[in-house]
């Protein structure tokens, strides 16, 4: 719960619910913000709410696929952050409808308002020319934002960690009951994690004014690892010693093609994040040498995925979470 004074100023958090919306929620309620998390169902955003003072933090109705569902609740927002995104497509859940034609309702909307600070989460590998469907449908959303928007300032966070991420409590879940891990072209692919918090910090600080508007800044987090180092640490930290499955690019995307009638909750991975790993995902030279990265947003010293991860997996050992109290 926030012990700072509750301002009058008020933010409106789209995907709220969700996993760098909860932690950007938490950050912004430390620093007195008043909140609507924006959620399609905010009836199971109620975990929120103890995050705040009393009345601090509001979940609140609203699909960035219907335009019309965006305007009530920008009404009085001081600013707005866009946290919404998906990895694959679910039915309706596109990369088009979530990540360009939601971010633009949603930047004209704001436009509209009177909003006068809007941060967009994208993701580092975003780009026109991008190998993905997801890295051009992101680079699409911050056109379609900025043209809205100008001032807009758009985040680019590489892999992002904390404990409800998808990716290290994927693996450590993965090796509990398989012998083999899955290592897809050789595991070279270079990643530079950056944990949820820091990121929640970089947001808030870009509504206290850090931040140039209009820029687009590239966020990661002090290390750059390769994904087998990754999944080595993942192993280590859960108490597990697995051997590796390597897998060629062409036949991960040949077992992507061929499950893909399948849902993506049992998919190992879509043919789209197959080529996501042929790139390594880290803060461009161009980033460092323009100041375009976090560390211009006033977030000097990010942690260590060895400070943060440990703690989550440890429920991942053999002999349990509290093992080691026991002796």
């Amino acid at each position: 719960m926030s012990d700072q004074f509750v301002s009058d100023r008020l933010v409106t958090i789209f995907g709220g619910s969700g996993f760098v919306g909860r932690n950007t929620v938490r950050e912004l309620a430390r620093h007195g913000w008043r909140i609507r998390a924006a959620s399609r169902r905010p009836d199971l955003a109620g975990y929120l709410q103890p995050m705040g003072n009393v009345g601090q933090i509001h979940a609140v109705q609203a699909n960035v696929r219907f335009p019309d569902s965006i305007p009530p609740v920008l009404e009085g927002a001081d600013a707005v952050v866009i946290c919404v995104g998906i990895l694959a497509r679910s039915g309706k859940q596109t990369f088009k409808a979530l990540h360009v034609d939601g971010p633009r309702a949603i930047a004209a909307a704001a436009r509209e308002a009177g909003v006068k600070k809007l941060v967009l989460v994208s993701a580092l590998g975003a780009g026109k020319k991008s190998n993905t469907n997801y890295g051009r449908s992101k680079a699409a959303g911050e056109a379609a934002v900025l043209e809205e928007f100008p001032q807009a300032i758009i985040l680019r966070p590489s892999i992002i960690f904390g404990p409800e991420d998808e990716f290290f409590n994927r693996f450590a879940a993965m090796s509990q009951i398989s012998p083999l891990l899955p290592l897809i072209g050789s595991g070279r692919t270079k990643f530079q994690p950056i944990y949820v918090a820091d990121l929640a910090r970089a947001i808030s600080n870009v509504l206290e004014g850090a931040g140039k508007p209009g820029t687009i800044y590239e966020l990661g987090g002090p290390e750059v690892l390769s994904f087998k180092k990754l999944l080595d640490l993942t192993q280590q930290w859960s108490g597990r010693k697995r051997g590796y499955l390597r897998i060629p690019f062409w036949l991960a995307k040949l077992q992507a093609l061929l499950t893909w009638p399948l849902p993506n909750a049992v998919r190992p991975l879509t043919y789209d994040q197959v080529r996501m790993l042929q790139r390594d995902n880290v803060v461009s030279k161009e980033a460092k040498s323009e100041g375009r990265t976090i560390e211009a947003l006033g977030v000097e010293k990010t942690n260590a995925i060895g400070s943060i991860v440990p703690d989550y997996l440890e429920r991942f050992k053999p002999t349990g979470q509290f093992a080691h109290y026991r002796g």
